[in-house]
Order: structure tokens, then C-alpha cells, then sequence
């Protein structure tokens, strides 16, 4: 399965790219348009809308003609999609590009998924963390290369259509290598909605880990700055220690996953990320908040693999169905999470506000063994 499982990996790569090429433009394209912080976040909005149609729409396409026939021009799309961003000429036009963008990566999203659950499937062990970690390097690698073309004095045109034409290249070199999956039978291939059971449950569970990502990733800095005293240097410490534990657990993610199996691997990591949020928390200190950051990434690393995988191995009639279900609830608690924890913390104050997600990872610890699926269980005797 190497070159099925390579061809997954790039997929996850870019997807990632295109999203960190876009964040490392915004500052570029804001000032070209000459929009304040408020009138910009509606076109920010515009790719959360869109990721959730995407994400909403495309599980009956997946099942019904097999998901490499889908995320192959998903990918296409997402990588031209923010070439029109770069020449749109007012919000409007902006937020519409960006909307189709969204749609793009939502579908890809999910797609992408898919295919990793059928080459995990077909490979006989655990791959899906260290897919989800081939993202987040796919993100770094994309904000570096944006950044590389702003120093360079490179408009945001010359930086989409660049990397928009490697990611339309690797995705034609995916598609060749890529598994190819059986469209559904029965049911799933009718179109009729049924999604296996606790399928919602694990939506919750990724609910619950994406509130701490988007909290992690919006309020850590603020938190050890304005409570903590750090240094604006030093607070966004607490959010790089977060990212780099985060991808470290995704790639040895798969090994422990093989090892011990989901079900305690989960366990461990909710409490892990808990007890990791709760040291900053109440650490009292910059350092102690950087180190408990950073164990909340490596906790949380593996939770959301593991259930995109459980949701997948359910029932793979209707894997696409099942995997778009569980991503939107867990990306709309990305989105709400840091809003609902912001509005908190005006009542209660930041470190109050921040517990929250330190409960939902325990609750997640407590819960774990709604992972266990009979795809999922032999992976430790394998």
C-alpha cells in the first residue's frame, strides 16, 4: 500500500499548504482592498461557510462513486480556487472566491478522509494520525512559502498561481497512485440516510477536541500575555509549544494507536490534554503556561484521528456519509469554540473561560470507548 498511502499523504499536504499559503497572503490582499478587521472577517467567514456546505454535501458523493473521484478534483479546485481572491477588486468578489475556496477544502476534507479509512482498511494497521500530522507539516510548509514570496515583494497573484500550479500537479500524481475505491452498494448507493450507529457521539467528541484547537490556537497567546505577564514574544510561545506537540503526537500517533489500540490511546490523550491545560492553568507562571500548552497539543493530537477513523470503519457503505457528519460537528466547534470561550472570559474571566476546554478533553478521556469498532479492535493483535 505504499503508493496509495503516498498519494493520501499529498493529498493531506496540500490541502494543507493551501491553507497556510492563504493565511501568510491575508495581510497583502487586506491592505491592497484597504478593509478594517471587522469588514475582512466576513470574507474570513465566507471559507468557514464554505467548508461547512462542503463538508455537509459530499458525504453521498463519496459513497455513492467512491471517494477517489472525488477528492482528485477537490483538490484541483482547491489549489486554482484563491487565484481569483488575488484580483478580486472589493469585498463581494473576495468573499465569493473565498466561499468556493471553502466549499473546496470542505470536500477535500472529507474525501481525503475517506480514503485514508479505506487504505487503513486495506493496509491492515493504524495510518490516520500520521496523515492528519502531513497536514499540519503541509501548513507550515505553505505559510513559509507565502512568507517567502511577500519578502520577495511578489504580489498575492504570483503567489496563488505558483503554488496553485504544484498543487494541481501533485493532486494529477495523486489521482494516478491513488486507491480506488468501490462506489456503495444496497442502501448507501440509493441515496437513503442512514448513518451507523454513534456516529452523532463521536461528532461530540470532535467537537470537543477542536473547541481546545481553537481556543489554543486564539486565546494562548492572550492568556500569558494579559495573565501571565509574559512577553509578547514569550506568549506566542504557548501557541508554536502547542503546534509542535501536536504534529510530534500525530506522527507517533499510528505506533501507539497499533500498540495499545484506540480506545486506551484516547484515554490517555483526554487526560493527558487536561491535565496539560490545567497545569497552565493554574501553574501561575509564563513557563508553566508554554509547558502546559504544549502538553494540551500533544494530548489532543491523536484524539480526532482516531475518531474520523472509528467513524469510518463503522459501516464503509457509508464511510463518506458518516466522516461528513462527524467533521462538521467538529469543525463548527473549531469555529464557535474561541467565540464562545472570548465570551466567557468577559463574564468569568480568561483562565475561568479556559478550564472549559480542559473539561470537554476530560469528558472525551471518559468517554473514549465509544472508539471501539470491530475494525478497531484487532489492531493491538495485528
Amino acid at each position: 500500500m505504499r503508493r496509495e498511502r503516498t498519494a493520501v499523504c499529498l493529498l493531506f499536504f496540500l490541502a494543507g499548504a493551501a491553507i497556510g499559503t492563504w493565511t501568510a497572503r491575508i495581510p497583502a490582499i487586506k491592505e491592497r482592498l484597504g478593509l478594517g478587521e471587522g469588514h475582512f472577517s466576513l470574507a474570513l467567514l465566507a471559507i468557514a461557510a464554505g467548508a461547512m456546505i462542503g463538508m455537509t454535501a459530499v458525504g453521498r458523493l463519496v459513497d455513492r462513486h467512491g471517494s477517489h473521484r472525488v477528492m482528485i478534483p477537490a483538490a484541483l479546485v482547491q489549489g486554482l480556487a484563491l487565484v481569483p481572491a488575488a484580483y478580486a477588486p472589493d469585498l463581494g468578489v473576495l468573499a465569493a472566491a473565498l466561499l468556493l475556496f471553502g466549499v473546496a477544502h470542505g470536500v477535500l476534507d472529507v474525501a481525503m478522509n475517506a480514503n485514508a479509512v479505506e487504505v487503513e482498511r486495506a493496509g491492515g494497521r493504524p495510518v490516520m494520525s500520521s496523515f492528519h500530522a502531513v497536514f499540519s507539516l503541509g501548513g507550515f510548509a505553505g505559510a513559509g512559502t507565502g512568507g517567502l514570496f511577500a519578502h520577495l515583494a511578489l504580489t498575492p497573484a504570483a503567489t496563488f498561481w505558483s503554488v496553485g500550479a504544484v498543487i494541481a500537479v501533485l493532486a494529477w500524481w495523486a489521482g494516478r497512485w491513488a486507491l480506488r475505491t468501490a462506489p456503495a452498494r444496497g442502501p448507501a448507493a440509493a441515496g437513503r440516510a442512514r448513518l451507523p450507529k454513534g456516529t452523532l457521539f463521536l461528532g461530540v467528541l470532535a467537537f470537543c477536541c477542536l473547541v481546545g484547537e481553537g481556543a489554543a490556537a486564539d486565546w494562548s497567546s492572550v492568556y500569558l500575555r494579559e495573565d501571565l505577564g509574559a512577553s509578547p514574544g514569550f506568549a506566542a510561545a504557548g501557541y508554536a509549544a502547542f503546534s509542535l506537540m501536536m504534529t510530534a503526537g500525530r506522527l507517533a500517533g499510528d505506533r501507539l494507536a497499533a500498540r495499545f489500540g484506540p480506545v486506551p490511546l484516547v484515554r490517555c490523550c483526554g487526560l493527558l490534554a487536561a491535565t496539560g491545560l490545567g497545569l497552565a492553568l493554574l501553574g501561575g507562571h509564563p513557563l508553566a503556561g508554554v509547558a502546559g500548552f504544549g502538553c494540551f497539543g500533544a494530548g489532543l493530537s491523536c484524539i480526532v484521528p482516531q475518531v474520523f477513523s472509528a467513524a469510518g470503519h463503522r459501516d464503509p457503505a457509508f464511510a463518506g456519509r458518516a466522516l461528513a457528519r462527524v467533521a462538521s460537528i467538529g469543525y463548527l466547534g473549531f469555529l464557535t469554540g474561541p467565540v464562545l470561550i472570548g465570551a466567557a472570559g468577559e463574564v468569568a474571566g480568561l483562565p475561568r473561560a479556559l478550564a472549559v476546554p480542559a473539561l470537554l478533553a476530560a469528558f472525551v478521556a471518559l468517554t473514549a470507548t465509544a472508539l471501539r469498532t470491530p475494525a478497531t479492535e484487532p489492531a493491538r493483535s495485528r
